[in-house]
């Protein structure tokens, strides 16, 4: 099968791409208004670009988390309180002002280090500089880190379907020409 990438829509596009690299780590990012509202978001493209200073993402979720994750992605007014809504417990950090999820396996205090601007989708690698991480008990080995660290590999276990979520209005740049 041959597919034309540029015939492609963005939603099209997102998708194939999004499949093609697995497993797809999703981070969720917690940020936090002049108001005091906790927003979230799950990024379904995350990576570490540096090991000093370590800069990669922030809450890292789990399979009983997959629900939550899934459904924060859907587009909420500025005022809502998304972790509210969807029954995860925050817990203050550190370091930087912006709470963390309490019962994600691993959290990442991060200050942002820079935000690029790719496509015409609105697709934005943001890259943060982390200034502790938070590990659930147990979840470190002394030899390797974490559990699929160092030599330690995972394959794709069962593959679970979820309602698909439709793009928002803001995942659109204008102006931009890729």
């Amino acid at each position: 099968m041959f597919l034309d990438a540029g015939a492609l829509s963005p939603e099209a596009s997102y998708r194939l791409s999004s499949g093609s690299v697995v497993p797809r780590p999703i981070a969720w990012i917690t940020t936090v208004s002049a108001d005091g509202v906790i927003h979230l978001a799950p990024f379904s493209c995350v990576t570490f670009v540096s090991n000093k200073p370590p800069l990669p993402g922030v809450n890292i979720g789990d399979a009983p988390q997959m629900r939550a994750i899934h459904d924060s992605s859907a587009g909420h007014a500025s005022g809502v309180r998304e972790t509210e809504l969807l029954g995860l417990g925050t817990r203050p950090c550190r370091t930087v002002r912006v709470p963390r999820l309490a019962d994600a396996p691993l959290s990442m205090e991060c200050r942002l280090e820079r935000v690029s601007a790719f496509g015409q989708t609105g697709a934005e690698f943001i890259v943060g500089a982390v200034m502790a991480f938070h590990l659930r008990d147990g979840l470190a080995h002394a030899e390797s880190g974490l559990p699929h660290g160092g030599p330690n590999y995972t394959a794709l276990g069962e593959i679970v379907t979820l309602r698909g979520m439709p793009q928002t209005p803001q995942a659109v740049m204008n102006g931009c020409d890729g």
